[in-house]
């Protein structure tokens, strides 16, 4: 669907003074190039600058009439199709600017042929006229806006031409062309073609077909692999789908007194495929070693038939035209130098049109190919131009004007997330708009540069008075060649004219006045013009020549208060796309104090709030910006919600933008959604307020209305309670300052009850807490620790290990430094091992090596029991605590006993026998005892018999509690092993009374056995 607007998007227009009556016009490069009608062979040159002129820049001669014409801004030539002496030649003019500027020295050679040695360096200031011969008539040619290439259509075959640069020294290149590619598509006759970026697009009478060549590496079967994925399509027509697919671009049964029409068809993608449209590669390349090896990809079939029902158009008339292909690029990725940037142009979105005398397409084909919009013209059309902000479609006697989508489609693929609560950007679904029709009489031909347009008119009364008469017969055609009609010598009366198009920002400014005169009647009908506005801005920021421009500014100002405008639309009126108000006003980069002034500039005080308004204050408040509201409008937005949504007043009122509001007010309010919904979130808010008020006796009637455990429950549905977000950085509240003085088994509790629910990570929590108890340095304090502990008893797997170590680390280091926690543990070693099953209960040999001596009174014994306990219980990897034991020395009883410990866990009892019987054998049978075990109790025989009978040999200090420490593990060893072993154990040297009472019991053992 087509909206209609009256706007002026055509400004100041002036006459092209044309010597001779023109035939064709293309423009570019800032340059208007104009052909000549029969006789003449000569084309014109003006320049079409941004001031209101339009100078000759000279003319030169063509060698036959210009058939078509084309310019290329990248290489900066002109190509065309020239008749003489009947016959149709392709010919490229280069370096056309010196002969336009009045140098005659032209110069004449054959595509391909070797002109190092023909160049000098006057050669610089000569026009070239490179022919390139072909073996078919030249029917239509397309230039590649990327990088220059040619495209030209003969019968049954494209051929591709490259645009390269031959350097003949350091200063300067000449330009030329090779033939790389030839496509032969079978019993195809193009009318128009388009080359983009490696897509090409073909159309006949009522046919189109996109291809998209892609680059393939070299492989050994390259030309089978390349005939195999040609000859697919039409294998599956020969198979059966011949019903539903054409046979061909142009088949069509006829005779000379009716015409078949095949039924409409559109296949994208690759269902394209099935067309059966066989088309075959030929590379022409010299130099087949470095040619770039090709495989089409089919993009898009589309066929059309006459609309019979209707006797406006007639068959003759039902034509397709104005195939062109739009390129939009990633912005910033374009400089001034055409030459040097062209392969830095980085193309982001393709878009292809095509038209019917009555509608046009719109498609885009790059990432997606998708049909973007249809437009349905009043009338029939001649010609039409795209460009990235508008569609120019001339008629028989007016210029219209449509807009288009293809802004909308690039910013989509530029950003695939746009349409999220961040960002937003008009549908590419949005109906287009007409936004003028022009008079002219007898138009006839247009094309473009940039904001200018150029339009041919010839009038002929006789001409314009057989066209309006509708034809009423259904005439035969036959698509055996394509004509190229010469214009008639009888037709008078012509001009060619510059019509400009005004600046993006006046034309958006209109947009935006005219949207007012709905805002009050015609809700889709303003946001769909602030929708066109928006999508105006858009596109012209997309420009690439856009960079460093002084407009640049100006367009980004527009581009935020597009988003204003957008965000009070949906946020006041009553739409479906109420949530549209988020996205809009965050690209406005407007705080919140302002837009909430905007909503009170409204004129209506006592107006609804609506939905779309709601919910951008919820999100925003939500989010947790950085902005702080005044303490006026914090009332206003508490006066907002209690009217519109009252249930979410305590959440509002934890938001970090609503710091400065009226406490005494927020009670107020409060209690009144509290007699209407009471929950633990309203009573943890009243106390939070309450608190700020400084009524600690407020405070303290609502904590003590609910248990601890549901308080946290609590501040599960409203964690900014205990903590805000500024800046990137966890703040604690003021409720959870007053909670660690006062209730730290509850601060606790709330937020491991937080991370337990997602609501905060571990990496926060940990800063969260430091930055509670005042520690900015690596220094841990005893909360977060108390935090660990808590934590320790739900966790597992890597969480599980590196909470251990984190408490390892910090019991070793207050342990070896000797420092005390700053604050009271909330749990005693007893109380870990009775709730976790990772604390486990400590080994009666450390129980008994730590009753061996007085504690010293630096060591916090809770620390290291509960290093014990970690060490004893079942969840720790040994090899992984080890590093951190390092600061903890083995010159006491406590720090020996978490080595033995750990090296135990490891499996290296030796190693613990050596450290016990070199620091504390008093503890050594004990250990013993307990860890000699299983797989582990031949080391009573094999490893602690032999040390203690070895140290006995020399008396010492412990020579007592070693004798002791012998004769137990004797009795151990008598009682395990046979007579014989048991003797082969004792030492040769020992003395007989010593082992004597030990061979007697082991004797015994074995009659009593």
């Amino acid at each position: 669907m087509v909206q209609l607007y009256n706007l002026h998007p055509f400004g100041s227009q002036r006459v092209v003074p044309c010597r001779q009556e023109p035939a064709l016009c293309c423009c570019g490069g800032g340059a208007l190039l104009v052909a000549c009608a029969a006789p003449g062979c000569k084309v014109e040159a003006f320049a079409v600058g941004a001031r209101e002129r339009c100078d000759p820049l000279g003319s030169f001669n063509t060698l036959g009439r210009v058939l078509r014409m084309a310019y290329s801004e990248a290489g900066d030539y002109l190509v065309t199709i020239e008749e003489k002496n009947k016959a149709t030649s392709l010919r490229a003019y280069v370096n056309w600017r010196c002969m336009s500027a009045g140098n005659s020295r032209v110069c004449v050679r054959m595509v391909g042929h070797k002109v190092e040695e023909s160049y000098s360096a006057l050669s610089k200031e000569q026009m070239s006229i490179v022919e390139m011969p072909l073996s078919d008539p030249p029917l239509c040619i397309s230039c590649c806006p990327v990088n220059g290439d040619l495209l030209v259509g003969c019968k049954n075959k494209l051929v591709m031409f490259c645009l390269k640069y031959l350097v003949i020294n350091p200063d300067f290149s000449v330009l030329d062309f090779e033939r790389s590619l030839i496509l032969h598509i079978d019993d195809v006759i193009p009318a128009e073609i388009a080359l983009c970026a490696g897509y090409v697009a073909i159309t006949t009478e009522l046919d189109v077909l996109i291809l998209k060549l892609k680059s393939v590496k070299k492989g050994a079967d390259d030309t089978e692999l390349c005939a195999h994925e040609i000859n697919a399509p039409e294998k599956l027509v020969n198979e059966g789908i011949k019903d539903e697919a054409p046979s061909a671009l142009s088949s069509q049964f006829e005779s000379d007194d009716f015409v078949i029409c095949q039924k409409p068809t559109e296949l994208l993608g690759e269902e394209s495929k099935l067309c059966g449209i066989s088309v075959t590669l030929e590379s022409t390349r010299l130099n087949t070693e470095d040619a770039e090896h090709f495989q089409v990809c089919y993009i898009l079939y589309r066929r059309f038939t006459p609309d019979l029902s209707s006797f406006v158009f007639s068959v003759e008339e039902t034509k397709l035209h104005s195939l062109q292909m739009l390129p939009m690029y990633q912005t910033g990725s374009f400089t001034t130098d055409n030459r040097k940037t062209a392969a830095k142009k980085e193309l982001l979105s393709l878009f292809c049109f095509f038209s019917l005398p009555h509608v046009g397409y719109l498609y885009t084909i790059g990432n997606l190919v998708e049909l973007l919009s249809t437009y349905q013209y009043s009338e029939k059309s001649e010609q039409a131009v795209l460009t990235p902000q508008f569609l120019h479609v001339i008629t028989s006697n007016s210029l219209q004007c449509f807009t288009v989508r293809c802004s909308a489609a690039a910013a989509r693929d530029e950003d695939p997330y746009i349409d999220t609560t961040v960002k937003a950007c008009p549908p590419v679904s949005l109906d287009v708009c007409a936004l003028r029709m022009q008079l002219f009489i007898g138009l006839k031909a247009i094309c473009h540069f940039k904001n200018h347009i150029i339009i041919l008119t010839k009038a002929d009364t006789e001409d314009i008075t057989e066209r309006r008469r509708p034809s009423r017969r259904l005439l035969s055609r036959k698509t055996g060649s394509v004509t190229l009609k010469a214009p008639s010598e009888s037709e008078s009366g012509w001009n060619l004219y510059i019509v400009n198009t005004i600046s993006t920002i006046q034309l958006y400014k209109e947009m935006v006045d005219y949207s007012r005169t709905y805002e009050n009647s015609r809700t889709e009908s303003c946001i769909h013009l602030l929708s066109e506005a928006h999508l105006l801005v858009r596109a012209a920021l997309m420009d690439p020549g856009l960079i460093e421009s002084e407009e640049e500014e100006e367009l980004l100002a527009s581009f935020k208060e597009s988003c204003a405008l957008l965000g009070d639309c949906y946020s006041r009126f009553d739409t479906k796309d109420y949530h549209l108000s988020l996205p809009y006003y965050k690209m406005s980069d407007l705080s919140m104090t302002e837009i909430l002034k905007r909503v009170d500039s409204e004129e209506d005080r006592a107006q609804k709030y609506e939905k779309g308004f709601i919910f951008y204050l919820n999100h925003s408040l939500y989010e947790e910006l950085n902005e702080e509201l005044s303490k006026e409008s914090a009332a206003k937005v508490l006066q907002i919600f209690h009217l519109a949504e009252p249930n979410q007043l305590p959440h509002v009122l934890c938001s970090p933008c609503m710091k400065n509001v009226c406490p005494s007010t927020a009670m107020e309010y409060l209690q009144k959604v509290e007699r209407i919904v009471p929950t633990l979130v309203v009573t943890l808010t009243k106390a939070a307020m309450a608190l700020k008020m400084g009524d600690l006796e407020a405070y303290k009637h609502e904590m003590d209305r609910y248990t601890e455990t549901k308080l946290a429950y609590g501040f599960i549905a409203e964690p900014r309670l205990l903590r805000q977000q500024r800046r990137g950085q966890v703040i604690p509240t003021e409720l959870a300052l007053h909670l660690k003085e006062t209730q730290r088994g509850l601060l606790v509790a709330s937020v491991l009850a937080l991370y337990e629910n997602s609501k905060i990570e571990l990496e926060e929590a940990n800063a969260y807490f430091k930055m509670l108890c005042g520690k900015n340095d690596d220094s841990v304090p005893q909360l977060l620790v108390d935090f660990w502990e808590a934590l320790v008893v739900c966790s597992q797997g890597e969480v599980l290990q590196e909470l251990l170590l984190k408490l390892i680390s910090q019991y070793v280091w207050r342990l070896s430094g000797m420092q005390y926690p700053d604050t009271v543990p909330l749990k005693t070693a007893e109380d870990l091992i009775n709730s976790s099953d990772h604390y486990g209960l400590i080994f009666p040999w450390v129980i008994f090596m730590m009753s061996l001596g007085p504690q010293s009174d630096e060591v916090y014994p809770e620390d290291l029991s509960k290093l014990q306990s970690l060490l004893c219980g079942p969840s720790v990897n040994a090899t992984s605590v080890l590093p951190f034991l390092e600061p903890l020395l083995e010159d006491s009883n406590a720090g020996l006993s978490i080595h033995v410990l750990c090296t135990t866990r490891m499996g290296e009892c030796e190693k613990s026998i050596d450290k016990l019987l070199e620091r504390c054998p008093e503890a050594v049978i004990s250990y013993a005892q307990h860890e000699l075990k299983d797989e582990n109790r031949a080391l009573w025989w094999t490893k602690l018999l032999p040390d203690l009978c070895k140290r006995t040999r020399c008396p010492g200090e412990d020579y007592s509690i070693l004798i002791s420490a012998l004769k137990e593990t004797l009795s151990v060893v008598a009682m395990e092993l046979e007579l014989k072993d048991f003797l082969n154990v004792l030492p040769e040297d020992g003395t007989a009374a010593f082992f004597l009472p030990h061979l007697l019991q082991c004797s015994q053992r074995k009659l009593v056995t």
